[in-house]
């Protein structure tokens, strides 16, 4: 299957290889950052220890990945996709290429061949568990201006206060909007070597989205040596 498509935004774009994939089976994930002149950008700016944050979500929200790719010296990037189920989903890749100064996401659509089931979005939930792990979020998403989420983390009822740093910072938060996939990447208040912000339990961010809608918002920490995510959903007015 060499099928291959592209998205764009302020003319960078997302060349992939494939966009076609089959069923359960773990793929190389190869793509290109093309500038406003279709040449490969080779020249990038780290942010949070890594050049290039490749996020995959299904399209109904119901499945999320943040992965990192390696680069190769022409510009292609790669990254092994798991074995995923039928269906559409959204690749987003966040950069910051040095002839910019700024960072930009660009984005494709996967589609894994076969019957895909389209689930529903899930209710909204102050707490989410994972394991033995629950995290409280506190705070909601006001359109057009910044908003201030809290997540509070528990492991066996016992608040954490010894989160690990991952990727430079103590959690990564990404909220999608559920009718469109609009996007936003909101790194925390604070960071790990600033002498000041505590490894837990909180993890406080600001964010800002420009309009209403049903949001997915998926929070990842580590801890124990694990990166583990937390999911929620917002509905703004």
């Amino acid at each position: 299957m060499n099928t291959a498509a592209h998205a764009s935004h302020s003319t960078y774009q997302l060349d992939a290889e494939e966009t076609q994939l089959a069923e359960g089976v773990p793929t190389e994930f190869r793509f290109r950052i093309t500038d406003p002149n279709g040449t490969p950008v080779t020249s990038f700016d780290e942010v949070h220890e890594k050049k290039v944050h490749l996020i995959v979500v299904r399209r109904d929200l119901t499945g999320y990945w943040h992965l990192h790719p390696t680069e190769g010296g022409d510009g292609t990037w790669s990254v092994q996709l798991p074995g995923l189920e039928p269906g559409q989903y959204r690749v987003f890749a966040d950069f910051s290429a040095s002839e910019l100064g700024h960072g930009l996401t660009v984005g494709t659509d996967l589609t894994v061949v076969g019957d895909g089931v389209h689930r529903a979005l899930p209710a909204p939930a102050p707490t989410f568990v994972i394991g033995e792990y629950e995290v409280d979020l506190e705070g909601t998403l006001l359109p057009g201006q910044q908003s201030r989420l809290t997540f509070s983390l528990r492991h066996a009822g016992e608040p954490v206060t010894d989160l690990q740093p991952h990727l430079g910072s103590y959690g990564h938060l990404v909220a999608v909007r559920a009718d469109d996939l609009a996007y936003v990447h909101v790194h925390p208040n604070g960071s790990p070597d600033d002498g000041v912000t505590p490894p837990g339990p909180q993890i406080a961010f600001h964010a800002h989205v420009a309009e209403a809608g049903a949001y997915r918002l998926f929070l990842d920490f580590r801890h124990d040596d694990r990166v583990r995510t937390a999911e929620f959903t917002l509905i703004t007015n």
